[in-house]
């Protein structure tokens, strides 16, 4: 690694990061809101395009994680970091099945969060209350990973000092990031990193599409990259005493990479984040058009996961593999291109950051303080507390990067994605049918929980004795996969059986607040104006 501050890559940096700052502030008056409410602050109005929410989508789903953990799973173990790809694949037709169906329902009762839609369709506050605090809990660490991707090219160019520096010090760059993230998300809600990702996504396109070519030019070409990955990962690991990795995953890790991968796609629209990108936009064929262009992203996904290969050819030695990738662009480009590549990682994790908060803070403000503290609160102030938590929210991933071992992030991230996974019955089957019980839904989902976090607390590293991974022996079938989908299809079993007895027992179902017509109902369609329900209104539920 370089010594001393990159001030050409720095300043470049810097230039990037204060454009998309005047831009997170100028976005309050874009399309400026009519009323103070969450559908403006939170949801953008409700009045995004195909390429706006395209742009949206892609700069929330596709973070400083993708940037940062991805190639630096690659480089640290081989063929087993790609899940990744195949799991973005897998995800796109599975949306189109049911996000559709989401944004028209929601439209239609105004419904904000999917904590709203539970509520309303089973009647049930605990379920809504379940769903609420779940997508809080899993939105946290990877809000903390966006904040160690900054961090992680904080550290290359050399900002901050040494190890030996005053915490404050070196930590003061991290600091300013964060509030500057946070003022212009609490001045401009949805609208700042809608605006924002535009910068993002371009500024990663162009970098990838350098790197892909530069890179491997320099390095003479991909035979002798994946000869020199191929050798590195057949060198055995001091710490496990097997080999470092593969270029091609091994039959005993076939069975985890395949669960990883469809757990992982079954999750990701489960996240806050998701559904308030999806929500923002306006019509329900703005959502069906932007599932079939994101896949886009996953072709530069898999270019960027050859980027830990890359890494390894090029001899980037790290203690931390989340520093691979940025010293890797250190390392091989002018400084100046070095800036942009730099700013694309940055902005890669602002955009996402602000999102995530604001998706949190709905959940917050929709499904507890509406709910059990304020019922009768304005849509004023509902937009008020939203601001306030979505401060909290940035806070508290501040804290855990400040505080907790770097390299712990992403696995806490895949712990998020257990817990998330268990809200599928209640959102996606919710979607289509009324018949899984509430209650069982509920106790399903608290099954799945307590697993999920037991399994994933057994696991150890060799950094870590516990939360080390996130795969572990399947019951009853032996092979290990990911903890998160043995966890669903507990969760799913237990719904299914104690619906049954529920049912047999006559016990009290709730009250549906949707009709099917409500499903397929698009903004243009007579009577679809967004219907206020009684909890909006005030009224409680």
């Amino acid at each position: 690694m370089k010594d001393g501050v990159n001030g050409v890559a720095l300043a470049v940096f810097i230039f990037f990061f204060l454009a998309v700052t005047v831009m997170g502030f100028l976005a309050a008056r874009w399309r400026k809101a009519e009323n103070d409410s969450l559908d403006e602050w939170g949801l953008g109005g409700r009045s995004f395009g195909t390429w706006v929410t395209w742009f949206l989508l892609g700069g929330d789903l596709y973070t400083a994680y993708t940037f940062v953990a991805v190639p630096a799973a690659i480089y640290a173990a081989g063929a087993a970091g790609f899940f990744a790809v195949p799991y973005t694949i897998l995800v796109y037709p599975l949306i189109f099945t049911f996000l559709p169906r989401l944004w028209s329902v929601s439209h239609k009762h105004g419904y904000v969060t999917t904590s709203d839609f539970v509520r309303g369709r089973f009647g049930s506050k605990g379920l809504s209350l379940a769903v609420a605090v779940t997508g809080i809990l899993a939105t946290m660490p990877y809000i903390a990973l966006q904040l160690v991707g900054i961090q992680a090219v904080l550290d290359v160019m050399g900002v901050g000092g040494g190890e030996g520096t005053n915490w404050f010090v070196k930590d003061l760059p991290l600091l300013i990031a964060f509030g500057v993230l946070a003022a212009y998300t609490y001045s401009s809600g949805l609208r700042a990193p809608a605006l924002i990702a535009f910068v993002k996504d371009t500024l990663i396109y162009i970098v990838i599409a350098v790197a892909i070519i530069y890179i491997p030019i320099k390095l003479g070409g991909f035979d002798d990259i994946f000869a020199k990955a191929g050798e590195a990962f057949s060198q055995t690991n001091p710490a496990t005493g097997k080999p470092r990795g593969a270029l091609a995953p091994a039959e005993p890790g076939q069975w985890t990479y395949a669960t990883l991968a469809l757990g992982s796609a079954l999750a990701l629209f489960m996240y806050p984040h998701s559904i308030t990108a999806t929500l923002s936009s306006r019509s329900r064929e703005v959502i069906r058009r932007n599932t079939t262009i994101l896949p886009l992203y996953s072709l530069m996904l898999g270019l960027l996961a050859l980027l830990g290969f890359m890494a390894i050819a090029a001899g980037v030695k790290v203690t931390n593999g989340q520093l691979a990738i940025p010293q890797l662009f250190e390392d091989m480009f002018p400084s100046w291109f070095a800036g942009v590549a730099f700013a694309a990682i940055g902005i890669g994790a602002l955009v996402p950051a602000a999102i995530m908060s604001i998706a949190a803070a709905n959940l917050f403000t929709r499904n507890i303080y509406k709910d059990f503290i304020k019922p009768d609160a304005t849509p004023a102030q509902e937009t008020k507390v939203s601001k306030l938590v979505s401060l909290l929210v940035k806070v508290g991933a501040l804290v855990f990067v400040l505080t907790m071992d770097k390299t712990v992030a992403i696995n806490f991230q895949l712990l998020g994605g257990i817990w998330i996974l268990q809200t599928f019955p209640a959102l996606v089957g919710g979607l289509f049918t009324r018949w899984f019980h509430r209650w069982a839904l509920l106790a399903g989902w608290a099954v799945g929980m307590v697993y999920g976090t037991v399994a994933a607390y057994g696991v150890a590293s060799p950094a870590q004795k516990h939360f080390g991974g996130s795969s572990k022996e399947i019951p009853g079938i032996g092979e290990i996969g990911y903890i998160g989908l043995t966890a669903f299809v507990i969760n799913v079993v237990v719904t299914v059986v104690l619906t049954f007895v529920l049912k047999a027992a006559k016990a009290p179902e709730g009250i549906d607040e949707t009709k099917p017509s409500d499903y397929t109902a698009d903004a243009g369609d007579p009577g679809v104006a967004v219907e206020l329900p009684p909890a909006t209104a005030g009224a409680g539920h």
